[in-house]
């Protein structure tokens, strides 16, 4: 079984493209701990085994999944799909537009979701200083989040600080 690396950077045109669709980093979200096949994956996000495998085929070409075991089943081989990292770093001029698609993915998450997800959005003046604190604070406190083992129910966390659009001054004022 061929290991996964820690951290990818993501900064290239054509991993972007990659990650042009919800259903794609939806994929990514479910091949986070464990390997699956493309059944085990349509099961999971209710969707065509097709639609998966052609998702899937996108993101192996951009180096973002692999193929990480086969096993022969019933006279077929079954190939079992893997993370390339654990972490997708996004850096460069696609980054900011990933974000669109990416909380696309998570709405689609949010609705399949059993239980009550705890979804909170507030708005409160801060320092540039405050605001880069409040964002290193985040991110360490999810990086240091330990994996309980594949026996344990998956959680997406998504944490974010950012900037309101301002509202444009009015052109009679």
């Amino acid at each position: 079984m061929s290991e996964i690396s820690d951290r990818l950077e993501v900064s290239t045109a054509a991993q972007f493209k990659a990650l042009g669709h919800p259903l794609r980093h939806r994929l990514l979200f479910a091949l986070g701990q464990e390997a699956a096949t493309i059944s085990q994956l349509a099961v999971a996000l209710g969707t065509a085994k097709g639609n998966v495998a052609h998702h899937l085929g996108v993101l192996r070409e951009a180096g973002m999944v692999h193929v990480a075991e086969t096993r022969q089943v019933r006279g077929g081989t079954e190939q079992y799909y893997r993370r390339s990292a654990r972490k997708f770093d996004f850096v460069g001029e696609g980054a900011r537009a990933n974000n669109t698609v990416v909380l696309q993915a998570i709405a689609a998450e949010l609705e399949t979701d059993d239980a009550d997800p705890l979804v909170l959005l507030r708005n409160v003046r801060l320092t540039a200083d405050q605001a880069a604190e409040l964002a290193a604070t985040l991110e360490r406190m999810v990086d240091e989040l330990t994996d309980a083992g594949p026996g344990e129910s998956r959680y997406g966390v998504v944490v974010s600080v950012y900037r309101p659009r301002q509202p444009q001054p009015s052109a009679g004022s």
